[in-house]
Protein backbone atom coordinates (compact mmCIF):
# COMPACT_ATOMS: atom_id res chain seq x y z
CA UNK A 1 0.00 0.00 0.00
CA UNK A 2 1.26 3.48 -0.88
CA UNK A 3 0.40 6.56 1.17
CA UNK A 4 1.31 10.15 0.40
CA UNK A 5 3.07 12.03 3.20
CA UNK A 6 4.07 15.64 3.69
CA UNK A 7 6.44 17.23 6.20
CA UNK A 8 8.89 20.11 6.37
CA UNK A 9 12.67 20.00 5.78
CA UNK A 10 13.25 21.29 9.32
CA UNK A 11 15.43 19.06 11.53
CA UNK A 12 12.62 18.13 13.89
CA UNK A 13 10.57 16.69 11.02
CA UNK A 14 13.39 14.95 9.16
CA UNK A 15 14.52 13.51 12.52
CA UNK A 16 11.04 12.04 13.07
CA UNK A 17 10.41 10.67 9.58
CA UNK A 18 13.92 9.58 8.56
CA UNK A 19 13.63 5.86 9.33
CA UNK A 20 10.10 5.34 7.99
CA UNK A 21 10.70 6.99 4.61
CA UNK A 22 14.23 5.62 4.09
CA UNK A 23 13.61 1.94 4.78
CA UNK A 24 15.33 1.76 8.16
CA UNK A 25 12.40 0.08 9.96
CA UNK A 26 9.59 -2.34 9.16
CA UNK A 27 6.74 -0.35 7.62
CA UNK A 28 4.31 -3.30 7.47
CA UNK A 29 4.12 -3.30 3.68
CA UNK A 30 3.33 0.42 3.51
CA UNK A 31 5.43 2.70 1.32
CA UNK A 32 5.42 6.44 1.91
CA UNK A 33 5.55 8.73 -1.09
CA UNK A 34 6.81 11.82 0.68
CA UNK A 35 7.25 15.48 -0.18
CA UNK A 36 8.92 18.21 1.87
CA UNK A 37 7.45 21.70 1.83
CA UNK A 38 7.30 24.77 4.07
CA UNK A 39 4.59 24.90 6.71
CA UNK A 40 2.40 27.39 4.81
CA UNK A 41 2.29 25.09 1.78
CA UNK A 42 1.51 22.04 3.90
CA UNK A 43 -1.29 23.94 5.62
CA UNK A 44 -2.77 25.00 2.27
CA UNK A 45 -2.59 21.43 1.01
CA UNK A 46 -4.33 20.20 4.17
CA UNK A 47 -7.20 22.56 3.44
CA UNK A 48 -7.42 20.89 0.01
CA UNK A 49 -7.02 17.41 1.53
CA UNK A 50 -4.20 16.80 -0.93
CA UNK A 51 -2.16 14.28 1.09
CA UNK A 52 -3.02 11.10 2.98
CA UNK A 53 -0.80 12.00 5.94
CA UNK A 54 0.62 15.42 6.67
CA UNK A 55 2.32 17.66 9.16
CA UNK A 56 0.24 20.76 9.75
CA UNK A 57 -0.10 23.65 12.13
CA UNK A 58 -2.63 23.13 14.90
CA UNK A 59 -4.37 26.30 13.75
CA UNK A 60 -4.98 24.66 10.37
CA UNK A 61 -6.15 21.51 12.13
CA UNK A 62 -8.91 23.65 13.69
CA UNK A 63 -10.36 24.03 10.18
CA UNK A 64 -9.55 20.58 8.78
CA UNK A 65 -10.52 18.40 11.75
CA UNK A 66 -13.51 17.03 9.83
CA UNK A 67 -11.15 15.85 7.06
CA UNK A 68 -8.21 14.61 9.12
CA UNK A 69 -7.72 12.79 12.41
CA UNK A 70 -4.78 13.45 14.71
CA UNK A 71 -2.15 10.78 15.31
CA UNK A 72 -0.84 10.33 18.84
CA UNK A 73 2.80 10.57 17.75
CA UNK A 74 4.75 13.21 15.88
CA UNK A 75 3.47 16.45 17.40
CA UNK A 76 5.58 19.51 18.13
CA UNK A 77 4.28 20.65 21.48
CA UNK A 78 5.95 21.78 24.65
CA UNK A 79 7.20 24.62 26.82
CA UNK A 80 9.46 27.41 25.63
CA UNK A 81 8.96 26.57 21.96
CA UNK A 82 6.64 29.34 20.84
CA UNK A 83 7.03 31.82 17.98
CA UNK A 84 8.70 35.17 18.55
CA UNK A 85 7.61 38.60 17.36
CA UNK A 86 10.80 40.50 16.44
CA UNK A 87 11.79 43.87 15.03
CA UNK A 88 14.89 45.94 14.32
CA UNK A 89 14.15 48.17 17.32
CA UNK A 90 11.83 48.13 20.35
CA UNK A 91 8.21 48.89 19.44
CA UNK A 92 5.21 49.70 21.63
CA UNK A 93 2.81 46.78 21.20
CA UNK A 94 -0.03 49.01 22.33
CA UNK A 95 0.26 50.41 18.78
CA UNK A 96 0.33 46.99 17.12
CA UNK A 97 -2.56 48.00 14.85
CA UNK A 98 -0.20 50.43 13.11
CA UNK A 99 2.59 47.97 12.32
CA UNK A 100 3.20 45.98 9.16
CA UNK A 101 3.93 42.43 10.29
CA UNK A 102 5.35 39.54 8.27
CA UNK A 103 3.98 36.14 9.32
CA UNK A 104 4.82 32.56 8.26
CA UNK A 105 1.27 31.84 7.08
CA UNK A 106 -2.25 32.91 7.99
CA UNK A 107 -3.16 29.36 8.97
CA UNK A 108 -0.12 28.72 11.15
CA UNK A 109 -0.34 28.24 14.90
CA UNK A 110 2.11 31.14 15.16
CA UNK A 111 -0.44 33.48 13.58
CA UNK A 112 -3.25 32.01 15.68
CA UNK A 113 -1.30 32.86 18.84
CA UNK A 114 -0.56 36.35 17.52
CA UNK A 115 -4.27 36.84 16.77
CA UNK A 116 -5.22 35.76 20.28
CA UNK A 117 -2.52 37.84 22.01
CA UNK A 118 -2.73 40.96 19.82
CA UNK A 119 -6.13 40.92 18.07
CA UNK A 120 -5.61 44.53 16.98
CA UNK A 121 -2.63 43.51 14.80
CA UNK A 122 -4.43 43.17 11.47
CA UNK A 123 -1.86 44.41 8.92
CA UNK A 124 -0.19 41.05 8.27
CA UNK A 125 1.47 39.63 5.18
CA UNK A 126 2.29 35.97 4.60
CA UNK A 127 5.91 35.12 3.71
CA UNK A 128 7.88 31.89 3.62
CA UNK A 129 9.15 31.48 7.19
CA UNK A 130 12.87 31.68 6.33
CA UNK A 131 12.38 34.98 4.45
CA UNK A 132 10.84 36.89 7.36
CA UNK A 133 14.00 38.01 9.15
CA UNK A 134 15.50 39.50 5.98
CA UNK A 135 12.25 41.29 5.19
CA UNK A 136 12.25 42.93 8.63
CA UNK A 137 15.95 43.82 8.43
CA UNK A 138 15.39 45.47 5.04
CA UNK A 139 12.69 47.68 6.56
CA UNK A 140 9.94 46.26 4.37
CA UNK A 141 8.07 45.25 7.54
CA UNK A 142 8.00 46.77 11.01
CA UNK A 143 7.99 43.37 12.70
CA UNK A 144 8.13 39.69 11.89
CA UNK A 145 6.76 36.54 13.45
CA UNK A 146 9.55 33.95 13.41
CA UNK A 147 9.46 30.21 14.01
CA UNK A 148 11.79 27.19 13.87
CA UNK A 149 15.52 28.00 13.88
CA UNK A 150 14.79 31.73 13.93
CA UNK A 151 14.52 31.44 17.71
CA UNK A 152 18.24 30.73 17.83
CA UNK A 153 19.55 33.12 15.18
CA UNK A 154 17.56 36.36 15.32
CA UNK A 155 19.89 38.15 17.77
CA UNK A 156 22.94 37.49 15.59
CA UNK A 157 21.13 39.31 12.80
CA UNK A 158 20.53 42.41 14.89
CA UNK A 159 16.86 41.78 15.62
CA UNK A 160 15.22 42.39 18.99
CA UNK A 161 12.43 40.39 20.62
CA UNK A 162 9.12 42.20 21.09
CA UNK A 163 7.09 39.29 22.44
CA UNK A 164 7.45 35.57 23.04
CA UNK A 165 4.05 34.15 22.05
CA UNK A 166 4.91 30.86 23.70
CA UNK A 167 5.46 32.55 27.05
CA UNK A 168 2.22 34.47 26.60
CA UNK A 169 0.28 31.25 25.92
CA UNK A 170 1.84 29.36 28.83
CA UNK A 171 1.21 32.18 31.31
CA UNK A 172 -2.36 32.70 30.06
CA UNK A 173 -3.46 29.05 29.93
CA UNK A 174 -0.99 27.14 32.15
CA UNK A 175 -0.85 24.65 29.27
CA UNK A 176 1.86 23.45 26.91
CA UNK A 177 1.81 25.11 23.50
CA UNK A 178 0.60 23.03 20.53
CA UNK A 179 2.51 24.01 17.39
CA UNK A 180 2.20 21.25 14.80
CA UNK A 181 0.79 17.76 14.58
CA UNK A 182 0.63 14.77 12.24
CA UNK A 183 -2.79 13.94 10.82
CA UNK A 184 -4.25 11.25 8.55
CA UNK A 185 -7.36 11.20 6.40
CA UNK A 186 -10.50 10.27 8.34
CA UNK A 187 -11.53 8.08 5.41
CA UNK A 188 -8.91 5.51 6.41
CA UNK A 189 -9.77 2.86 8.98
CA UNK A 190 -8.77 3.28 12.62
CA UNK A 191 -6.64 0.12 12.27
CA UNK A 192 -4.60 1.60 9.42
CA UNK A 193 -4.21 4.90 11.29
CA UNK A 194 -3.00 2.96 14.34
CA UNK A 195 -0.47 1.10 12.19
CA UNK A 196 0.90 4.34 10.77
CA UNK A 197 1.00 5.81 14.27
CA UNK A 198 3.06 2.83 15.49
CA UNK A 199 5.46 3.13 12.52
CA UNK A 200 5.90 6.83 13.25
CA UNK A 201 6.71 6.10 16.88
CA UNK A 202 9.28 3.45 15.86
CA UNK A 203 10.84 5.85 13.36
CA UNK A 204 11.31 8.42 16.11
CA UNK A 205 12.82 5.80 18.44
CA UNK A 206 15.27 4.81 15.67
CA UNK A 207 16.51 8.40 15.42
CA UNK A 208 16.83 8.84 19.19
CA UNK A 209 19.00 5.71 19.39
CA UNK A 210 21.50 7.38 17.06
CA UNK A 211 21.34 10.86 18.52
CA UNK A 212 23.41 13.09 18.79
CA UNK A 213 24.48 11.71 15.41
CA UNK A 214 22.76 13.60 12.60
CA UNK A 215 22.06 11.53 9.52
CA UNK A 216 22.59 12.89 5.99
CA UNK A 217 18.81 13.05 5.59
CA UNK A 218 18.69 15.62 8.38
CA UNK A 219 21.78 17.64 7.50
CA UNK A 220 21.19 17.76 3.74
CA UNK A 221 17.69 19.16 4.15
CA UNK A 222 18.35 21.71 6.91
CA UNK A 223 18.41 25.25 5.58
CA UNK A 224 21.48 27.36 6.35
CA UNK A 225 21.95 25.75 9.73
CA UNK A 226 25.03 24.66 11.66
CA UNK A 227 24.88 21.23 13.30
CA UNK A 228 24.71 22.63 16.83
CA UNK A 229 21.65 24.67 15.78
CA UNK A 230 20.11 21.52 14.27
CA UNK A 231 20.55 19.71 17.58
CA UNK A 232 19.08 22.60 19.57
CA UNK A 233 16.17 22.61 17.16
CA UNK A 234 15.58 18.87 17.66
CA UNK A 235 15.92 19.10 21.45
CA UNK A 236 13.41 21.94 21.60
CA UNK A 237 10.72 20.61 19.28
CA UNK A 238 11.06 16.82 19.69
CA UNK A 239 10.18 15.69 23.21
CA UNK A 240 7.95 13.33 25.18
CA UNK A 241 4.86 14.85 23.58
CA UNK A 242 6.28 13.88 20.18
CA UNK A 243 6.48 10.24 21.18
CA UNK A 244 2.93 10.34 22.56
CA UNK A 245 0.76 13.33 23.41
CA UNK A 246 -0.55 11.80 26.63
CA UNK A 247 -3.20 13.39 28.81
CA UNK A 248 -1.32 16.67 29.24
CA UNK A 249 -0.80 17.05 25.52
CA UNK A 250 -4.43 16.30 24.74
CA UNK A 251 -5.50 18.86 27.33
CA UNK A 252 -3.30 21.51 25.73
CA UNK A 253 -4.81 20.83 22.30
CA UNK A 254 -8.35 20.99 23.67
CA UNK A 255 -7.46 24.30 25.33
CA UNK A 256 -6.28 25.66 21.99
CA UNK A 257 -9.57 24.68 20.37
CA UNK A 258 -11.53 26.29 23.22
CA UNK A 259 -9.53 29.54 23.04
CA UNK A 260 -9.93 29.69 19.27
CA UNK A 261 -13.68 29.20 19.56
CA UNK A 262 -14.09 31.81 22.32
CA UNK A 263 -11.99 34.23 20.28
CA UNK A 264 -14.26 33.84 17.26
CA UNK A 265 -11.57 32.05 15.26
CA UNK A 266 -13.39 28.71 15.07
CA UNK A 267 -16.96 28.49 13.86
CA UNK A 268 -17.48 24.92 12.63
CA UNK A 269 -18.87 22.08 14.68
CA UNK A 270 -16.23 19.58 15.75
CA UNK A 271 -16.43 15.79 15.35
CA UNK A 272 -16.79 13.56 18.40
CA UNK A 273 -13.02 13.17 18.69
CA UNK A 274 -10.07 14.84 17.05
CA UNK A 275 -8.18 11.53 17.02
CA UNK A 276 -8.66 8.56 14.69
Amino acid sequence: MNLTLGFSPCPNDTFIFDAMVNGQIDTRGITFDYVMEDVATLNAWAEQEKLDITKLSYSTFLHTVNKYALLHSGSALGVGVGPLLVAMKPLDLANAANYKIAIPGFNTTANLLLSLALPQAKNKTELVFNEIEAAVISGEYDAGLIIHEGRFTYQKKGLTKLMDLGDWWEQTTQAAIPLGGIVMRRSYSPDLCATVDAILKESLAWSWKRYPELTPFITSNAQEMEEDVMRRHIQLYVNDYTTDLGDIGRKAINTLFEKAKSGGLLTQELPGTIFY
